[in-house]
């Protein structure tokens, strides 16, 4: 995380998240692992970035433990790069990001849509409260300070310093 940050942000989840995932390049590195790619070589073929850039990327997604680099070739040795459970966790937040942009466009403009493998039938993801079943985007849910929030987590959810209190 960048060295001037608020306190909060310290311990703000949706920062934590995007400083493991926050950058673009990241984001379409996951996409191709999502869908079956693990070599440098497919991901620089893919995405077209320098191959420092994706040495770099790729060396903090295994640092984070969201890949692991394991060999595939002794000589020269070579590494693929293969998802953990951690990684494969994210797999639901890049579906609602791509299900987020595609529910602004018509049908006839979408590039990539999600379907069931089963039936070829395009599916709507929703994030989902399983306690109520409402979709989580419901104005009822709200972010509140957790068991684990420092002072200033604290201040901004149980402070009252909300805009319009």
């Amino acid at each position: 995380m960048p060295a001037r940050v608020r306190m909060e942000d310290r311990e703000c989840p949706l920062s934590t998240a995007m400083s493991y995932v926050g950058e673009w390049w990241t984001i379409l590195i996951l996409h191709d692992c999502f869908d079956g790619y693990t070599r440098f070589d497919e991901f620089q073929a893919n995405i077209g970035l320098s191959s420092s850039m994706l040495t770099a990327r790729l060396k903090t997604l295994v640092d984070n433990g969201v890949l692991d680099k394991r060999p595939y070739q002794d000589k020269p040795i070579r590494h693929e790069y293969v998802l953990t459970d951690f990684g494969r966790s994210l797999r639901p937040v890049l579906v609602a990001m791509a299900a987020w942009r595609n529910a602004q466009l018509l049908p006839e403009q979408r590039a990539m849509i999600l379907v069931d493998s089963e039936t070829g039938q395009e599916v709507e993801p929703a994030v989902i409260d399983p306690g109520s079943g409402l979709g989580v985007e419901d104005p009822r849910f709200v972010f509140t300070a957790g068991p684990a929030a420092g002072p200033e987590m604290r201040a901004r959810y149980d402070g009252g310093s909300r805009p319009g209190s």
